[in-house]
């Protein structure tokens, strides 16, 4: 006869026990494309993805689409693809293997497995003839043209190699300065370039060996993003000023000009076209912009209080708003005729929509706005192939992670769903609900709520910072891979039994200009923590959730508002994970070399102190858990070396976990687990019975 266990051991076992049905590494498991990309002739579409911790390579070509794995990288290595390019004719993919382009000092190799030789940042390139797969050169920084020239930034100077391989890599010319930006004309004959001289950035044209670098409208100013005409007679570029100004109030938000020139190639003289209201919503931030045409430019402004995009008729210099309403764009693209625009943007039928994306196709020759993808999903990254009956890119849905789906007229079909791995818990995770609560102040704030059906009356919450700042978290699978990883942790921790509450908090994108760009936030007075706070109280306010077991968790910006949170409410937020936080914001202000000051200089000192987590040791009594790596570059490991030593002077109790040579975004996938796994390990931990 089949024995049971005692009564007792049914009432005081933790309920999670019986009530979880995957693991975070069967969750984890989800494959994660990116470097989605068309080629300019034909049918042809390639992408990378990445399938825990093996990145390859893989391309398919109509009219079946059949996709081929074309690289054979087959090891969880920590070496990222990036940079994946078709050349002009279709023939060859090239693409950058290693570094960290997610973070500062983004081509410095990544030697996440510790190994006693470095591995190398290189370009490689693919025949598709024949799938030869080869590194070309080390480096990174490149740049393709016509007849499949490949430049590529070495040092802050022009090179160039030959993918044939015929020919040793050289450099192209040599200039005073560092360059930071290459474009080709059409027919590949010159090559116009930015070089940075200090406190300007001049516009230059290189032809060849003979012949002496031609100059666009030289100025004290700052010249960026040269795009050249269809013809190759004009220049389009984006002025900026140059130098250093006053010392204007630290605290006092400014605007930050920007203007849209046009120049003359053959005399460089030059003019604008455009300049951005002097607003604060008018200020420069780099975008998108593009000469798609003789007649027009295209170019992404903020200046209306919402990222859309814009058309600039060079004649009249009449300015057409392409996405008018109330939303965001990002991801664009043109088709390869340069007729079409694509895009992704946080709008359509349902509120819910706010919180995710969908696929948008503008008609530059009527300025019809078509919008491709409705419904539950996150669509991203589209790109266009031959005429523009056919749109590729991304597609996840709260349960599904994301893959490559074409779309042909109404017809739409997903790739690779054969990738999905057996064991991911597809039909057991979770849809996450929009919410919206106010902060303090009055803001409102959104959110998205993770909470598994079932289980007892009442249960722990968690909530979720994420880092950026500049980033919103969506009602489905991320297209970042980063926050793909923490939808994965949140879906984990809703399976134990938490209920996880996502904050976007001001500082994020997709909620307009006053939210992105809020006056007094971080190291000037961290405005957007009473977001975090708010919250949290919102959590505990549930009635399925028990208010005194209330935890929190974030990773990078985060793992700062963690921190904060811990630090400056610890009787409402019990126990946190802050990952790679910010803890130290003092050094924000340097003091200045000379005579000149701002007026407020001591005052923006003070606020950046007190802006900061260390600022509120006395107050911190909650459970802690510090994991960071040794190799970050988006935080530097000393801020969490030296809030530890602090916690150490003062004798508070803390946990922490380094992860020696691993980066901001765990290149490696076991990595990537473990930390998933220690989070949910440490709040378990604090929080259930």
């Amino acid at each position: 006869m089949k024995k049971s266990l005692p009564l007792f051991l049914f009432l005081f076992f933790p309920f999670w026990l019986f009530s979880q049905s995957f693991t975070l590494e069967q969750v984890g498991k989800f494959s994660f494309p990116s470097e989605l990309t068309s080629s300019p002739s034909g049918e042809k579409i390639a992408w990378a993805m990445n399938e825990q911790g093996k990145r390859n390579v893989y391309f398919a070509e109509g009219p079946d689409f059949t996709p081929v794995k074309v690289t054979q990288f087959n090891e969880d290595d920590g070496q990222e693809i990036s940079s994946l390019r078709f050349t002009s004719d279709g023939n060859w993919l090239v693409f950058v293997r290693g570094g960290d382009h997610g973070g500062g000092n983004a081509s410095s190799t990544v030697n996440a497995q510790n190994l006693p030789t470095l591995p190398k940042v290189e370009i490689w390139k693919i025949n598709l003839a024949d799938k030869k797969t080869e590194a070309v050169v080390e480096g990174d920084d490149f740049t393709l043209g016509p007849q499949n020239q490949l430049l590529y930034l070495k040092g802050g100077q022009v090179w160039k190699a030959d993918l044939l391989g015929n020919e040793k890599p050289t450099q192209l010319f040599q200039i005073k300065g560092n360059v930071n930006s290459l474009e080709f004309s059409p027919d590949g004959k010159k090559l116009a370039f930015t070089v940075n001289r200090g406190g300007h950035q001049l516009l230059g044209i290189y032809e060849n060996p003979e012949t002496p670098i031609h100059w666009i409208a030289p100025s004290f100013h700052r010249y960026s993003q040269p795009k050249w005409s269809p013809d190759g007679r004009k220049l389009a570029f984006i002025k900026t000023k140059g130098g250093n100004g006053t010392a204007f109030p630290l605290l006092e938000p400014r605007h930050i000009p920007w203007e849209i020139w046009i120049a003359d190639v053959n005399s460089g003289a030059g003019k604008m076209l455009w300049k951005a209201p002097e607003t604060l919503r008018g200020s420069y931030r780099y975008g998108f912009f593009a000469f798609p045409n003789e007649n027009e430019l295209v170019f992404e402004s903020y200046h209306e209080g919402w990222q859309h995009l814009f058309a600039l008729d060079i004649a009249s210099k009449k300015l057409t708003s392409l996405t008018p309403g109330e939303y965001m764009v990002e991801q664009i693209n043109f088709s390869p005729n340069r007729n079409q625009v694509v895009f992704s943007a946080n709008t359509g039928a349902e509120k819910e929509d706010l919180d995710r994306r969908h696929i948008g196709k503008i008609d530059l020759r009527t300025k019809d706005l078509i919008w491709e993808t409705s419904g539950s999903g996150i669509e991203a990254y589209p790109v266009v192939m031959g005429t523009g009956n056919k749109i590729v890119y991304f597609s996840a849905t709260p349960k599904r992670s994301h893959l490559v789906a074409i779309k042909e007229g109404n017809q739409s079909r997903l790739l690779q769903e054969s990738l999905i791995p057996s064991d991911f818990p597809v039909n057991k995770l979770v849809t996450p609900k929009q919410v919206s609560f106010k902060a303090p102040d009055g803001t409102t704030v959104y959110g998205q709520l993770f909470e598994k059906e079932g289980g007892p009356a009442q249960k722990p919450g968690v909530v979720f910072v994420h880092g950026g700042p500049q980033r919103q978290m969506l009602l489905g699978w991320s297209y970042m891979d980063y926050y793909s990883n923490t939808y994965a942790y949140n879906q984990y921790l809703a399976e134990l039994g938490f209920v996880v509450l996502s904050v976007n908090y001001r500082l994020g994108i997709g909620y307009g200009y006053e939210f992105h760009r809020p006056a007094y936030g971080y190291y000037q007075g961290a405005v957007e923590y009473q977001d975090i706070k708010a919250g949290g109280e919102f959590l505990a306010s549930l009635p399925q959730v028990n208010g005194d077991k209330i935890g929190i968790y974030g990773g990078s910006y985060g793992g700062y508002l963690t921190a904060l949170a811990l630090a400056r409410d610890s009787d409402l937020f019990k126990v946190g994970v802050d990952i790679h936080g910010v803890h130290d914001l003092d050094s924000r202000y340097e003091l200045p070399d000379g005579y000149e000051v701002a007026p407020d200089y001591e005052k923006a000192k003070e606020i950046a102190w007190k802006s900061s987590p260390i600022a509120d040791l006395d107050t911190w009594k909650s459970p802690v858990l510090f994991i960071h790596s040794d190799d970050d570059r988006n935080v530097n490991v000393s801020q969490t070396t030296d809030l530890i030593r602090r916690f150490e002077e003062k004798g508070m109790p803390y946990e922490a976990v380094l992860i020696p040579g691993d980066t901001h975004h765990w290149m490696l996938w076991r990595n990537m687990v473990r930390v998933g796994n220690l989070t949910a390990e440490f709040l378990k931990k604090h929080l259930m019975d």
